[in-house]
């Protein structure tokens, strides 16, 4: 969620059991497929693939699966041909939820996807409506025991970040997307490990819930990436 959502993430990414890693990696090696057949099999060459590598390295996906998913697309002329589809959806409490997608049956993952949020008590949004509420942004999270924090804002302000957060758990660096891949580089290059580094979709405006409100809405949110369609869900649910 908003405010805390990137370290429960990085917490949930980390508890997984095989068989939920194994969906994510399924997912991930169709992300690859999909930059792949858009941009050919070379990560130097391929912005996209390349940003697909780095969630792949996030999510712990072993190098042989990344490997295999690269090779099964650059030499797969008939592949499946995958859609890319966003839901805007409005969530109970007003909270705003926007799911990405990758599918070959857009009526298919769009039924689903209706079932599920109607049967938690929300809706689909028009076009816009939800999309407006959120940011593309570089992030890059680093635990705080990997660098110090004076040494690491001004690495991150210097190598064109657009803001820089600390808090107990760790530091968060938000880019531009045309910034993004220049101010990892500059961290990686400084020997810091990051827990995760990405582009991703930030929240501008956030709607507060309570306790038992965001118990809901991780709970749709939960079953929304348990859809193997589903490649992301963001939301602008934060706690007070």
């Amino acid at each position: 969620m908003a405010g805390h959502n990137k370290w429960s993430k990085v917490k949930r990414q980390k508890g997984v059991t095989d068989a939920k890693k194994a969906k994510v990696f399924a997912k991930l090696a169709r992300e690859i497929g999909i930059a792949v057949r858009a941009g050919g099999p070379e990560a130097d060459l391929n912005p996209r693939l390349r940003m697909i590598l780095l969630k792949c390295r996030s999510a712990n996906m072993p190098a042989d699966n990344i490997e295999r998913a690269i090779k099964k697309a650059a030499g797969d002329d008939d592949g499946a041909n995958y859609e890319e589809l966003t839901y805007e959806i409005f969530a109970p409490g007003g909270v705003a939820i926007l799911v990405h997608a990758n599918t070959d049956n857009r009526n298919r993952t769009a039924s689903d996807i209706r079932h599920v949020v109607t049967k938690a008590g929300g809706q689909l949004g028009s076009a816009g409506a939800v999309t407006r509420l959120f940011e593309r942004k570089g992030q890059i999270i680093i635990d705080r025991e990997c660098a110090e924090e004076d040494m690491l804002m001004e690495l991150a302000l210097e190598s064109g970040a657009d803001d820089f957060t600390a808090d107990e758990n760790g530091y968060e660096i938000l880019t531009d997307p045309g910034k993004f891949e220049l101010v990892h580089k500059s961290v990686e290059d400084k020997g810091v490990e990051t827990l995760s580094a990405e582009i991703t979709y930030i929240a501008q405006q956030t709607t507060a819930v309570d306790a038992a409100g965001l118990e809901t809405i991780q709970r749709l949110v939960d079953i929304l990436e348990e859809n193997d369609d589903v490649s992301d869900v963001f939301t602008n649910a934060e706690s007070p």
